[in-house]
């Protein structure tokens, strides 16, 4: 309780020296390829103590590789937490694209970030980018048309799912903005590794039926990167992802 008041009050310095410390990492590591080190490097105080994601180092590593090819100029993330995908994201991607995050303010799998934080996440920016900030349930019906309405009805090129981990949850997300990527695009899931120790964590379940649907990937951790998660990889292809292909399931 103490801590949380003292971090409200040094919010504006802690937030001045955490875009500090972001501006002279970039400085020093120039090129998109090596800022993928800067959300681990960074280190700073309060509610801006840290944006490292809460991923597999190699996991997060390879994906990373393979949205820089992709070179994305319309992005949406789907729980955004700590901010260090969504740092992530913003390099990978195009110089004039739309990113657009969508994190759950409260809940079971939200509250992960502070509304003090918005300013900061915004930085992220980089050249003619656009970066969106949605704090809101990305089940609601008035959340997908925002997105919708911030794309201007353009089809996605990547859209990463890291919300709702619960089996309807993950697959609500991936049946309501799935279809929204175009062919060629990629749709990513996190935690696709069964989670015996939190029950809670199903997204492995909605998994199985993914990889009997889709060309898929699975970028799981070498020996010794840390404790292995799992993203889950979707290509999307000809007519794209079809919420009838799991109109006949139940569960």
């Amino acid at each position: 309780m103490i801590k949380n008041i003292y971090y409200r009050l040094m919010a504006k310095p802690h937030r001045k020296q955490a875009l500090e410390q972001l501006q002279a990492l970039e400085q020093k590591l120039i090129s998109e390829r090596t800022r993928f080190a800067v959300p681990f490097a960074y280190r700073g105080k309060g509610f801006f103590k840290t944006i490292q994601p809460r991923q597999n180092p190699w996991e997060i590593e390879e994906l990373y590789k393979i949205i820089l090819e992709l070179a994305p100029r319309r992005v949406l993330e789907v729980g955004t937490a700590r901010g260090g995908t969504l740092y992530l994201w913003t390099q990978a991607a195009a110089p004039d694209a739309t990113i657009v995050s969508v994190d759950l303010p409260e809940g079971e799998f939200g509250g992960a970030y502070p509304a003090c934080r918005i300013p900061f996440y915004g930085t992220f920016a980089r050249f003619e980018q656009k970066l969106h900030l949605l704090r809101d349930d990305s089940h609601k019906v008035q959340t997908i048309k925002k997105v919708i309405e911030i794309f201007d009805n353009n089809p996605i090129d990547f859209v990463f799912i890291d919300g709702d981990h619960t089996f309807e949850g993950v697959k609500t997300d991936f049946l309501n903005y799935g279809p929204m990527v175009r062919p060629g695009g990629i749709v990513a899931l996190h935690d696709i590794l069964p989670r015996y120790d939190l029950s809670e964590i199903q997204v492995d379940r909605f998994w199985q039926r993914l990889k009997k649907k889709y060309r898929v990937k699975e970028l799981i951790g070498m020996q010794g990167s840390g404790r292995k998660i799992g993203i889950g990889l979707v290509y999307v292809e000809g007519q794209g992802i079809c919420n009838n292909n799991f109109e006949s399931e139940n569960g």
